[in-house]
Order: C-alpha cells, then structure tokens, then sequence
C-alpha cells in the first residue's frame, strides 16, 4: 500500500492534540495494509554543519525533522516557511527513494505552510485537516492565506475541526468539505475520577497551551475575586512574554505536562476553565479541552467562544462577562448531577476512535484505500 506522509505544525511529542489522536490511531490500520506513517516535523536548528534529515520510530510510526545550522548557536524552532529549510521537500522525496519507498504517498496536512513540500513529493493525493484558523494567530507567516487557498483547491478531502471554520472553508470550497470537531479519549480522562481526593482549598484549574487565546486579566481577577481558591495553569507558555502572565499569591503555573499525567492534573481540579478571549485569535476555535474536562467528570466554565455556545451551551457555564465568569466559577462547584450526566453522555459520544473511523471512511469514499478489507463507511454526517 501507499505510503501517508503527514506534515505537521505541532511536534509529535509535545501537547498531544488533534494530529497526534487522528495519526495514532491511522498509523497501525495504514501499515496492515503495508504502507508506513510518516511523520514530518517543521524544521529545527541545530549542530550541524549541513541540514541533514533526523528520524526515529515511535508510537508505530517514523518521525521526521530536517536540522539545519542553528544561527545562533542555540537549538531554534523554525516554520516550513524558513528559508533555510528549502531543500526540506527534495530531501524527503530521496529519503523516501533511499527506502523503497517508490509509490507516490498520500499527503495529509495539518498546516497550508507545507503544501511547497507536498508538491516536491509527488503527492498521490493531499488531505488537508484544518485543525485550527491558522491565519489568526500570532505571528502568522505571511503566504499562508495563499497556500490555504491552493490546497483548498487541490485536495481531495478536507476535514475541518470545528463548526465555525467548517463555514468558513465551505465558503472556499463547495464539495469534500467534512466537519469533524475534535473528540477525547473518554477512557484515559475518565481516570481522573478515581484519583480524586478531598481537600481543604478548592482549585479552579486550566489545562492547555498557554498563549494570545486567553485572556489573561481575566486570569488575574479571578485570582482576586476568589482569594480563598487556588487557579492551576497547566500547561506551556508558547507565543507570548511570561512578564504578561498575571502574578498572584494563588496562582499557580504548573508548566508542560505529559499527556499521561493529564488525569492526574485534573483530579487537583474542582472546576474547570476555558477562559479564552474573545477576539479575532479565537472566533473560529473549537476547544478540545471542552470534552476532555467533561470525560474527566468536571463541571466547566468558559467564556462565549462561538462554538462552545453552540455545541455546548447545555453543559458548559458559559460566561457573558468577566464579572459573570467568576460568578459561574462559584456556581459550578455545586455538581448540577442533570449537568453532569448529559457532559458524561457527550465525552462517551465523541471518541477519537469514532471520528478516525469516520474519517477513514470519506477517504475511502475519494478513493484513499486505507486499508486492505475496509469496515463499513460510518457517514461523518453524524458529527455534524
């Protein structure tokens, strides 16, 4: 079978979101059919003295990353854009050759940077998965909008990761546009219940990157407000100066956590946040931590993103303003058991291992043979 090459803006091991559920999953059905997963990485600098491809096996999959010589001296963290990364296509095309690896492979893209790659591989066919509105955040590379709308027009499938995006791109694009919102892995936050503890100071607690999407002053009256309460940020600080971060007696920055301890992170937790702002950074998003803090049996507040309200205005106490956040913070530490048994309902609905079987069924509907005896096709209507 074909070879899946997928191009990715977030690195296999950091925080283990959308690419690293879907992927995971994929992988081992696309190697039962003899092809391999591929997982290439934005570029890094490092001590080299000519840019050299670096892969290991994980997770049942190779992982990719072109290093290139640092600038500085110090490992840096650079985008497909890169200048210095321009062989980065030619050199996988010879490595894949160098394998064996004749067939064209299908390309999946999590990111419209990595589409001058794609093409240098001789793509059987592209899947775009648009995760989030990368055109919005921080430091966006300039040329992405035009790379976004090249691949639109050439894919053959193209996912979309939240209500929101999914009209946004269907206005691009008028057919093979599938919205599938990001699930959770109900089982491995589930955990959290029974680690549990009774404690003499409530938490109210946040897990995620920590970045231009939340509202930080938010953060900090919180803190204020509720001094008798302890606000847990768990998470890395990425994009955006730590001098900015609020600093309180009772706030807490607990750093990158692995995603195995992340049941245990939330059992600290007495409520859960989602205090994003409200802003052109996070009109189109669709929180992945909504689902996981509902399977680890939390009551949420969050402030009126627009796809919480609509997807999730039942279980979520969603916020009209910052003076209503910590009042809904208060509110939700008495469990709502009609609340929390329609959150149970939704994380058992919403698994990782439905949507990538979904998944493999439009793909296999455009001709993407995933596997060799498929499954019947589960229609991705059902997670519209």
């Amino acid at each position: 079978g074909a070879d899946l090459i997928v191009l990715s803006h977030l690195r296999w091991p950091w925080v283990w979101q959308r690419p690293q559920q879907l992927i995971s999953r994929l992988a081992p059905v696309r190697a039962a059919a003899g092809g391999r997963t591929w997982f290439v990485e934005e570029p890094i600098g490092g001590p080299v003295t000519e840019p050299e491809l670096w892969t290991e096996q994980i997770d049942g999959l190779t992982r990719v990353r072109l290093v290139v010589p640092s600038r500085s001296g110090e490992v840096e963290y650079l985008g497909f854009d890169d200048p210095a990364t321009s062989a980065y296509g030619s050199m996988l095309a010879e490595l894949l050759a160098a394998e064996g690896r004749t067939v064209a492979p299908d390309v999946w893209l999590f990111t419209p940077m990595a589409f001058d790659i794609a093409q240098r591989l001789g793509a059987r066919r592209l899947i775009y998965d648009v995760m989030d509105d990368l055109s919005s955040f921080a430091d966006a590379p300039q040329g992405l909008l035009l790379r976004q709308r090249r691949l639109l027009a050439e894919a053959a499938v193209v996912f979309t990761g939240g209500r929101s995006l999914h009209r946004g791109i269907s206005s691009q694009r008028r057919h093979g546009v599938h919205l599938f919102p990001s699930g959770v892995d109900t089982a491995h936050y589930a955990r959290s219940r029974a680690l549990r503890q009774p404690r003499d100071r409530r938490v109210a607690g946040y897990v995620g990157v920590i970045d231009e999407r939340l509202d930080l002053d938010l953060v900090g009256r919180l803190a204020e407000e509720l001094p008798d309460w302890t606000i847990r940020m768990v998470g890395p600080v990425t994009k955006i100066d730590e001098g900015l971060l609020p600093r309180r007696a009772n706030i807490e920055y607990t750093g990158m956590t692995a995603y195995d301890q992340l049941p245990e992170a939330m059992a600290g937790f007495d409520v859960a946040l989602m205090p994003f702002a409200l802003n052109e950074h996070t009109h189109n998003i669709s929180p992945t931590k909504t689902l996981e803090y509902l399977a680890a049996g939390l009551p949420v507040v969050g402030t009126a993103v627009p796809d919480v309200v609509a997807d999730h205005a039942d279980v979520v106490y969603v916020a009209r303003d910052r003076d209503d956040f910590i009042a809904q913070v208060e509110t939700a530490r008495t469990r709502d058991e009609v609340r929390a048994a329609r959150g149970d309902e939704k994380a058992r609905a919403a698994t990782w291992d439905a949507i990538a079987a979904a998944m493999r069924g439009d793909l296999e509907a455009a001709g993407i043979v995933y596997a060799a005896a498929s499954p019947a096709r589960k229609n991705s209507a059902a997670f519209a």
